[in-house]
């Protein structure tokens, strides 16, 4: 009886191939790349790794082999883990770059309601086979089985070895730049396959990084002037020289709330009445997020800088001198503050803001936690205690100030709650953040009032604007919910826009203007509208009220290579192979799918990625510094 028991062990261990094949079937659709495969050529390569690493740790026996499968299978189980639950939010793998990126996430990970909010609990499938696989493999090592020849394991290595020239040929092939047939097949395993992704993202990110080339800043200021979109003519120049700045990050808000009503209930009232007098609003504004979302809008507002997606910029940049917003303010005499309700070492703000030219940054760590709901303090006690302490200040003074109550997972006291949902939405993602935006929609409205009450509203130009998609349409429930809502398909067209609104008392004028603009327009629009000189040539946006042209690229989310531009009011997803034939295009008037103009695509997807790869460069070697002194 026994020895019919050890028969059927050893017959179980074979069972481990077709799990492998599974577990990258299940891998693939939970980081929703099946759509991109013809055939199933990619997980079976990454099956077939796996397989070559099961065999290779198996033709020793005892601890070594064993220790050696239990590293190496844990890692990459973890590792494809993480990478679904990126996927699940950002839409891509996770670099090895996002590990320096720990401290701060683990700061929003202490509360697991915005993990669970924001990451699809169907990523932890991916682990599921690990048992079965460890246990597989223990009855394969401990009783010594193989049916393998001498040979046959000589053969096995081999073709283990031959496995890494694959993986390291095709990497080193893109890394290089040596694909001269343009093969889309090579382009599609080095962009979904997960270990030719992972090699060739360490040969980038860790060895690349090694060799730094010289930079050429003739050529980079070439690139800059050819790609940027071009503003011409001096219209509304000045017309708020002189006046305070306010300027308002607000999380997670999105452009569809705005003159939207919800069950009979207008969302944001308060806004609205904003926008019919003396307000310039622009409708088709976009976030330009890197992987540091909220720190990376402020980042790009601040200075008409690209993020990029390997790190958020207030740590990897951290060090380099800038010529933004704050300093270009501090200049003409303006003290330049920043407020924010939570504590002051999120995203590296309080060693950033110094070389940012914040003079203060008052912080939860500064403010009366008097009144907290969600994340921190609720957004009308930091409006109200921000007023209370500007108004001790001398005029003009520039204030920064980013709201916080509208964070994911959109918590929000009930006791604090003003809108009436229905039954069906009450305790949703839906629900709770349609609540949240009503709340903030009322601390503008407040913060008017304490300005005005102050006498500081006539002499101040406000400037509101989201930092990203509050709704995130990986999220099945949120898409559906949000289709519904908007009685279209919930895509990006609606999902990366976010409002951008300038209110300047006086004005005498009201207008919402159509043109495509993003984050790192902010600055340059400001500066003409005060009449502040820029003095340094790597600006990457433009003054909107003075363009013909609106063009912005796209980095998380959509993936490098995507752009949204006036021209056919289009907004452009790369595949993600990395290709634009597996692209898709979408109308941003109606958010309907146009049909693939290649050409086209191709040339804007370019001078997208020439923008991120310039900017990239610029701050790289921190060429800004080269045109400041302070």
């Amino acid at each position: 009886m026994g020895k019919i028991k050890r028969v059927q062990k050893r017959n179980y261990f074979w069972l481990v191939y077709p799990v492998f094949i599974i577990k990258m079937l299940i891998f693939y659709w939970q980081t929703d790349m099946l759509d991109m495969l013809t055939v199933y050529e990619v997980p079976l390569l990454t099956a077939f790794f796996l397989i070559v690493i099961y065999e290779l740790c198996s033709l020793g026996k005892g601890k070594p082999s064993r220790y050696s499968f239990y590293i190496l299978y844990t890692l990459v189980t973890l590792l494809m883990f993480v990478d679904a639950a990126y996927s699940s939010y950002f839409g891509k793998y996770v670099s090895v770059n996002q590990i320096y990126q720990l401290a701060s996430l683990g700061q929003i990970a202490g509360d697991g309601n915005v993990i669970g909010a924001s990451v699809s609990p169907g990523c932890i499938l991916t682990l599921l086979d690990y048992p079965a696989v460890i246990y597989l493999y223990n009855i394969r090592n401990k009783e010594g089985i193989s049916l393998l020849s001498l040979e046959m394991k000589k053969f096995v290595l081999r073709l283990g070895v031959a496995a890494g020239i694959i993986i390291s040929g095709i990497c080193l092939w893109f890394y290089y730049g040596f694909n001269p047939q343009n093969l889309r097949s090579v382009q599609k395993v080095n962009h979904i396959e997960f270990f030719t992704y992972h090699t060739n993202d360490i040969l980038v990110n860790v060895i690349g990084k090694m060799k730094r080339k010289n930079v050429d800043e003739e050529e980079l200021l070439k690139k800059i002037g050819e790609n940027v979109p071009e503003s011409s003519g001096e219209k509304y120049r000045g017309v708020a020289k002189g006046r305070n700045l306010i300027l308002i990050q607000t999380e997670s808000f999105n452009d569809f709330v705005i003159g939207k009503t919800y069950n009979g209930q207008e969302l944001t009232p308060n806004l609205n009445r904003l926008l019919e007098k003396d307000t310039f609003y622009f409708n088709h504004f976009y976030s330009t997020t890197g992987v540091g979302n909220t720190a990376d809008a402020e980042f790009s507002v601040l200075n008409s800088l690209y993020p990029n997606d390997e790190r958020e910029c207030y740590r990897m940049y951290v060090d380099n001198t800038y010529q933004g917003l704050p300093w270009m303010l501090r200049d003409e005499g303006y003290e330049a503050m920043a407020f924010h309700g939570y504590i002051k070492t999120f995203w590296n703000r309080n060693e950033a803001y110094k070389n940012q030219g914040f003079e203060h940054y008052y912080s939860q760590e500064e403010l009366d936690m008097t009144e907290v709901s969600g994340f921190g303090l609720t957004d009308k006690e930091m409006f109200r205690q921000a007023v209370d302490i500007l108004k001790t200040k001398q005029q003009p003074f520039f204030s920064f100030m980013i709201t916080l109550t509208n964070h994911i997972p959109y918590e929000l006291d009930s006791d604090l709650a003003s809108l009436e949902l229905r039954s069906d939405d009450e305790d949703t993602t839906f629900g709770n953040y349609l609540q949240t935006i009503r709340y903030t929609d009322e601390a503008f409205g407040e913060l008017i009032e304490y300005l005005k009450e102050n006498d500081m509203y006539d002499n101040t130009m406000i400037v509101i604007y989201g930092d990203h998609q509050g709704m995130n349409k990986e999220t099945s429930t949120v898409k559906q919910k949000m289709s519904i809502y908007l009685e279209k398909e919930y895509d990006f067209d609606e999902m990366l826009n976010v409002p951008l609104i300038i209110h300047i008392p006086g004005l005498g004028e009201s207008h919402t203007i159509g043109t495509v603009g993003g984050q790192v327009d902010v600055m340059p629009t400001i500066a003409n509208l005060m009449d502040l000189e820029i003095t340094q040539p790597y600006i990457f946006g433009h003054d909107l009220l003075n363009t013909e042209e609106g063009f912005v690229a796209q980095i998380s989310y959509v993936g490098e290579g995507s752009f949204i531009t006036d021209d056919n009011n289009m907004l452009f997803v790369i595949g993600k192979d990395g290709t634009v034939e597996n692209g898709r295009v979408l109308n941003l008037l109606n958010g309907e799918k146009l049909n693939l103009n290649e050409s086209l695509c191709q040339k804007y997807s370019d001078r997208a990625q020439t923008l991120l790869d310039t900017c990239k460069e610029v701050l790289d070697y921190n060429l800004i510094a080269n045109y400041v002194t302070h």
